[in-house]
């Protein structure tokens, strides 16, 4: 009978690793998915082109913000809400601290409401082009610039910018002292 549990208890150490190791490998695969699908295609790194603002009319911007349950950070908008012109310069700041004990590495991934409207934010500088180091305790404040395409179909009258930080690394590398660019 002992024999049977310990097959059984080893049967779900098995598939408790493998989930674990999973949700490490969700990230990259998610790009990786994007990259062939082209979802998200709007919001590649590209610079904005120089664009008139269209002050005929105002869209709603409303601002999110999520952390993964992997990842011990506060992540939250400087603000909630915001009216713009479309084609208007916008630059809005979220606040990020890790409050683990231990330097952690995490990236945001970006998402739009509706969808379609990913296609017409052009950012310009975006903390979710690259990983962020934060040591234990730290604080960090994360500007996003960019500019809501006057393209966008005139029926969208409110953007919703989500973003939600995963854990890229278990732990990060506390030797260097150095944190990952944040453009």
């Amino acid at each position: 009978m002992a024999l049977g549990n310990t097959k059984t208890l080893g049967k779900f150490v098995v598939v408790t690793l493998g989930m674990f190791g999973f949700g490490f490998a969700l990230v990259p695969f998610y790009y990786k998915i994007c990259e062939v699908t082209g979802i998200n295609a709007g919001a590649e790194q590209s610079l904005a082109k120089n664009t008139q603002v269209d002050t005929s009319r105002w869209v709603t911007l409303e601002f999110d913000a999520n952390t993964n349950s992997g990842l011990p950070w506060q992540f939250k908008p400087e603000m909630r809400t915001m009216k713009v012109h479309p084609g208007q310069l916008v630059q809005v700041e979220y606040d990020v601290t890790n409050t683990s004990d231990q330097a952690m590495v995490g990236q945001a991934v970006p998402s739009y409401g509706p969808a379609r409207a990913a296609a017409f934010f052009k950012k310009i500088e975006c903390f979710c082009f690259t990983p962020q180091t934060l040591a234990a305790g730290e604080s960090r404040r994360m500007p996003v610039l960019f500019v809501l395409d006057p393209g966008m179909d005139r029926d969208v009258h409110t953007v919703t910018l989500s973003y939600t930080f995963f854990n890229t690394e278990k732990k990060a590398q506390t030797g260097s002292g150095k944190s990952l660019p944040h453009g």
